[in-house]
């Protein structure tokens, strides 16, 4: 979720968003120059916590957008062994399938005000990437394939029919690669604020090879230095006061930072292997951005692509969106007053947003079981 991305360094924002032209369009957000150290503490990026041990909410409306919300379970909805790994996911609803996919640090539960008003006419389906929520806390390499891999066989195994994939943040950046791999069982894509960058030809690093020195000596003083600094940033970071600080000062409308979400960052934090997993995401993964460009996995779509945009994100901006508009022409474009997270700030106009395009997708002849 936004808050999560608050916590890597610049240059990592740009390489995971590409928000520069968003930075100089915007530049009275001076938010966006914070400090690395502000990064960190402006969000859990729980890296991927697990089990939540907060008592069950009942489904009630929200006081803030008087729309119904999805019950918080501690003991979570439904579980799927995905290649050994546990991997938890929501489903609701029947009809047309629809999964959606949570940004970086958050988890099934930020699409909570969406997926009751999408059940009513769609069967929505809800997961946990591995490595966040309440999925299992997996210590391997991450990589974005990592992901993808784990949709496509997601909408194979579970859903089972060609679907609309829906996503935000780093979830839309795995939405369009798995979109990519599965070609005709995905009928559409919605990207709320995608996460990805465009190819840039000038800004390519060739690898050089490592010297002894940097090796044996550099290498490995940077990685213990790298640890006790982002040890005590994930141990800062995920401390509610903390976090419902962030939260107000990165929603722009902030009447939906309560208790439900708060714990839905704070909670899975508390699994044993999750400040390891933050530390494999935040050093490991985030340095590999560069291998996955925007217009390259965008050449491979062939279904049609929806943008649900929240113009006032200050790391990614509405001049992103037109990038990707013009860059793939079977593009609509929403445009929403909200920040990185649309859908749980203003979830009322994404839910229209969604039920006015959707049927002009699911309405297609000849929807073949895969």
């Amino acid at each position: 979720m936004s808050t999560s991305c608050a916590a890597l360094p610049n240059s990592v924002k740009l390489e995971l968003f590409g928000s520069t032209t968003s930075a100089r369009l915007h530049p009275h957000r001076s938010r966006c120059g914070l400090s690395r150290r502000h990064f960190a503490l402006k969000g859990i990026v729980a890296a991927g916590a697990s089990i939540m041990a907060s008592s069950a909410i009942a489904a009630e409306p929200s006081q803030a957008q008087g729309l119904e919300k999805l019950p918080f379970k501690p003991e979570g909805y439904n579980y799927w062994t995905w290649r050994d790994r546990k991997i938890h996911y929501v489903v609701e609803g029947e009809g047309f399938p629809i999964v959606l996919i949570h940004g970086f640090g958050a988890s099934a539960f930020h699409w909570r005000y969406n997926i009751p008003v999408l059940a009513k006419n769609y069967k929505v389906y809800a997961l946990d990437l591995l490595g966040f929520g309440w999925s299992e806390k997996a210590l391997i390499e991450y990589d974005a394939l990592v992901w993808r891999d784990q949709v496509v066989d997601f909408v194979k195994e579970i859903v089972k029919e060609p679907a609309v994939l829906v996503g935000n943040s780093l979830g839309g950046f795995t939405a369009l690669v798995a979109a990519a791999s599965l070609q005709d069982q995905v009928k559409g894509v919605v990207l709320l604020n995608t996460a990805g960058q465009f190819g840039d030809a000038t800004t390519a690093t060739m690898e050089s090879e490592q010297t002894v020195l940097q090796k044996f000596v550099v290498k490995p003083l940077k990685e213990i230095f790298q640890r006790v600094f982002l040890g005590f940033l994930f141990w800062q970071a995920k401390q509610p006061s903390r976090i419902e600080s962030v939260l107000k000062s990165v929603y722009i409308n902030a009447a939906n930072v309560d208790d439900y979400l708060i714990d839905s960052i704070t909670r899975p934090a508390d699994d044993p292997n999750a400040g390891e997993v933050y530390y494999r995401l935040m050093t490991r993964f985030m340095s590999n951005q560069r291998k996955y460009t925007l217009d390259s996995v965008l050449s491979q779509l062939s279904c049609p692509l929806l943008l649900v945009w929240g113009d006032l994100d200050p790391w990614v901006g509405p001049a992103k969106a037109l990038r990707i508009k013009e860059f793939y022409p079977n593009t609509s474009l929403v445009n929403l007053q909200a920040g990185h997270c649309p859908h749980d700030e203003v979830p009322d106009l994404v839910n229209k947003a969604l039920l006015d395009w959707l049927p002009t997708i699911t309405c297609a002849p000849s929807l073949q079981p895969l």
